[in-house]
């Protein structure tokens, strides 16, 4: 692997770390709140899958060699960093209400703002265009395949259940 490579792996998995610390707060901060965690039984699938993601490129690009890239495809790199836009823009829009997991407190209306007032689930859109271009950049072409086919497995139970769990609390069509 190339020093960029490295660095930007680095860099990727630093951000991730950040977020889950503060998903980690904002979980505190809702429960504390009253705030009900929902569909607990899957979130560790979610884990494992983004776990394994990182450990996929890794071993993808390692076990390749000399097929990797040589240089930072540009064009890869501005989807990457759009989606980072996009993604800072969910977490910025939810603001204490942003979480890695399925957390609702009764009563508290839907955020109808930022990307949420363009779609429901932005941030998932957004997670899978990574699970394909940040396996593209490493050249890892087989992770990048196979990881947002998975993760679209997953969200096809996870969604539902935040939909429920949102739709059973919320009040109905108020912007926060």
């Amino acid at each position: 692997m190339t020093l960029w490579m490295w660095m930007l792996i680095i860099v990727i998995i630093g951000q991730r770390l950040i977020e889950l610390k503060i998903a980690r707060h904002n979980e505190q901060w809702m429960k504390s709140r009253g705030g009900i965690e929902k569909g607990a039984e899957h979130y560790k699938w979610f884990i494992i899958l983004h776990t394994a993601f990182f450990m996929s490129i890794l071993f993808e690009v390692l076990i390749i060699g000399e097929s990797q890239p040589k240089q930072l495809n540009v064009y890869l790199l501005t989807i990457f960093l759009l989606t980072q836009v996009g993604r800072v823009w969910c977490i910025y829009t939810l603001g204490k209400f942003w979480n890695t997991k399925i957390i609702v407190i009764p009563g508290v209306s839907l955020i109808r703002k930022g990307p949420y007032k363009y779609m429901k689930h932005p941030n998932y859109v957004i997670v899978g265009v990574e699970l394909f271009i940040i396996p593209m950049l490493f050249g890892a072409y087989m992770t990048a395949i196979i990881f947002p086919i998975l993760h679209i497995i997953l969200l096809r139970v996870r969604i539902p259940r935040e939909d429920k769990a949102l739709a059973k609390v919320s009040l109905p069509n108020v912007s926060k």
